[in-house]
C-alpha cells in the first residue's frame, strides 16, 4: 500500500508539513542471518541481560529496602533523630530506585539490540513482562512473610503467663 504525500498518517495529522517527532517510525532492515554460531551467541547474550533484568527487578522487592532501612537505622543510632534516620532511608531508596530504573532502561534497550542482531524482528522491548511478573512474584512472597513469618499469623510459642 503507498501512501500520497498528504496522508494524513504520514504527515502527522498536518497538511502542509509534520510536526517535529510525529514522523513515522522506520526500522532499519534485519540484519542478515549470518551464522548460526552467531545467532546463537547473540540470542545467549540475550536471555543473560533477560536474567540480569530480572535480578534487578526482584532487588526492589527485599534486598534495597531492606539495605536503606539498615542504613537508616545507623543514622538513628549515630545521631539519635529517629526523623532524620526515616528521611535518610526514604530519600536513599527513592533515588536508588530511580537509578536501578534507569539501568533496566538501558538494560531494556541492549536487549533489544541483541535480539535484533540475532535476526529476530524486535521492536518492543521486556520490561514490562519482566517488571509485572516480578512485581507479582515479589508481591506473594511478600505477603506470604507477612501472614506466616512477619507477625500477622498465630503465635506457635505457648503464652507465658
Amino acid at each position: 500500500m503507498t501512501f500520497v504525500r498528504t496522508d494524513p498518517s504520514d504527515t502527522g495529522g498536518l497538511f502542509i508539513r509534520r510536526r517535529p517527532g510525529t514522523a513515522p517510525t522506520r526500522y532499519a532492515a534485519l540484519p542478515d542471518q549470518g551464522t548460526t554460531r552467531r545467532r546463537l551467541f547473540d540470542e545467549g547474550v540475550a536471555a543473560v541481560v533477560a536474567g540480569l533484568m530480572i535480578v534487578v527487578n526482584l532487588c526492589f522487592w527485599g534486598p534495597l529496602p531492606l539495605g536503606w532501612l539498615w542504613v537508616g537505622s545507623h543514622v538513628d543510632y549515630w545521631t539519635g533523630s529517629i526523623s532524620l534516620g526515616i528521611l535518610v532511608a526514604f530519600v536513599g531508596l527513592l533515588l536508588t530506585l530511580m537509578a536501578a530504573l534507569g539501568v533496566l532502561k538501558r538494560l531494556d534497550h541492549f536487549w533489544i539490540l541483541a535480539r535484533r542482531a540475532a535476526g529476530h524482528d524486535q521492536r518492543t522491548g521486556i520490561i514490562g513482562p519482566i517488571f509485572a511478573i516480578t512485581a507479582a512474584i515479589g508481591a506473594t512472597l511478600f505477603f506470604l512473610w507477612l501472614i506466616f513469618i512477619g507477625g500477622l499469623g498465630p503465635d506457635l510459642a505457648p503464652r507465658s503467663q
